[in-house]
Parts: C-alpha cells; structure tokens; sequence
C-alpha cells in the first residue's frame, strides 16, 4: 500500500523530492489544487500534476527525467527531406484552448485522458496571466498539431502535444525547441521518456541534476517578447540542421 502526504491547500510547500516513489516513479503527494501560484510553484521545484478523472490530484517528479536541450534537437533525414517541402505555417498562442482540447482527446479507442476539465481551465488560466503558451501548427489554416506548456524564467516545461497530420507533432517540437533557443531558454522539460522524444533529441537526466538546472533557468529574468510574433517567423525550412561547412544536413538515405 502507498502512503502519500497530502498537501494542505493553505500551502504551497511539497515534500522532499527524494521522498518521491520508486513505483509508480516520482509520484510525490497528493490533494492541493490547482491554482496558479501552487502551479508554478510546482513546476520551479520539478514537480507537475497528472492524474485523471476521479483521482484526486496527484503530484509527480520522476527520476529520471526526459528533456531536450533547444539547441540542438536530433532531425531524422527523412524528416528534414519532407521539411524542404512542407507549407504548412507555425503559429504561438494563437488557439491556445483548443490546443489543449485537441491534446486532451485519447489516442486510441478505449484510452481516457488525464487533462481533466478541471487541468483544463487551470491551464487556460496560466495562459490568461501570461505563464503558459501554446504552439500550433497549420495547414491553410486548418489546426493539425500543436503543444502547450508553461515559462517560468528561462524554463519552458512541456505539457502535451497532438498529430493530426503525420509529422505534425515533430514539427511543433522543433519549432519551439528553435524559437526557445534563440531567446535563451536552453532546456525544454518533457517529463518522461517515449520512443518519440528520443527519436527527436530527448534523453534523461537523473531528477537532481534536472532540478539544480532548474532552480537556476527559473530564476532568471522571463522573457518579455513577442510570443506570437517571434514564433510566427519560423519556417519548415528553418528547422533543416546547418553542418559547420554551412551546408544543410539533408544526405540521400535517413
């Protein structure tokens, strides 16, 4: 049996990281809620809210933890041929609710989802006061991915994406990986390990190191920019790696 402390909603403290479970990994407590300076108080300590309707809310930091370095994610071959030829347009903060719908809708036939009505509006609110922000990816239009999560400081912790279109989903990644790195956000939590983060740059890093990285990049100076407008400016081709030579990296076979 799992004995989990339960926050007090008059708090924001949490317990120590290290009192986290092994299994399931990282879960930490329980209870609280969700508003906006329990949320970002969370995320500065690397901690995030997941769990699905019917649950209490539930607290996790798992050890390791998945991130991609904005500087440098991997681009398949394959991937950057189809980048020479993609038209679709890269969007910020442009539909930001309905990004988090489109990600809230399960995967497959029979799976639930753990964007909750009530995560719904608590994310909707950190978009309101400025916190979170969302990517969209568009083909004439038509919303065909995206992904969403919150700043803090120089830190960008990734929540959630979806694929309407093949290739989707890499597209809004790398695109907020670029635009991240040259605003100076160095790293992008994605929480925990896929196949796909992998395929596109992710690994892990042990739980400490990732929250000594991040107690420094959430405490420095947030970006005061334009979202929409510097996002907006990516292209497909941006995305296309540059080799020292200054050539783009886009060999015959991927």
């Amino acid at each position: 049996m799992i004995r989990l402390p339960q926050l007090d909603v008059d708090s924001l403290d949490f317990p120590p990281l290290e009192s986290a479970c092994r299994q399931p990994d990282g879960l930490l407590a329980f209870g609280g809620d969700l508003r906006p300076d329990r949320l970002l108080a969370a995320y500065a300590r690397g901690i995030f809210p997941w769990y699905s309707a019917g649950q209490p809310i539930l607290w996790w930091s798992p050890d390791p933890r998945m991130v991609l370095a904005t500087n440098k994610p991997h681009v398949p071959r394959r991937l950057q041929r189809w980048l020479k030829t993609c038209t679709w347009s890269i969007h910020a903060d442009d539909a930001f609710a309905e990004v988090v719908r489109a990600c809230a809708q399960p995967r497959h036939r029979g799976d639930g989802t753990w964007i909750t009505a009530e995560m719904f509006s608590a994310y909707c609110h950190l978009h309101e006061l400025g916190h979170a922000h969302s990517l969209e990816v568009r083909d004439r239009g038509e919303l065909v991915g995206g992904i969403y999560g919150v700043a803090i400081g120089r830190m960008f912790f990734g929540e959630s994406m979806f694929s309407r279109r093949d290739h989707a989903s890499k597209l809004a990644l790398l695109a907020l990986c670029r635009g991240l790195a040259t605003v100076g956000f160095p790293l992008l939590d994605a929480q925990v390990s896929s196949n796909h983060l992998r395929s596109l740059g992710g690994h892990e890093l042990p739980r400490n190191a990732f929250c000594a990285q991040v107690a420094d990049l959430a405490q420095r100076p947030p970006w005061r920019g334009n979202w929409a407008g510097h996002f907006n400016a990516i292209k497909p081709l941006d995305l296309i790696p540059v080799r020292n030579d200054g050539a783009s990296d886009s060999p015959a076979s991927g």
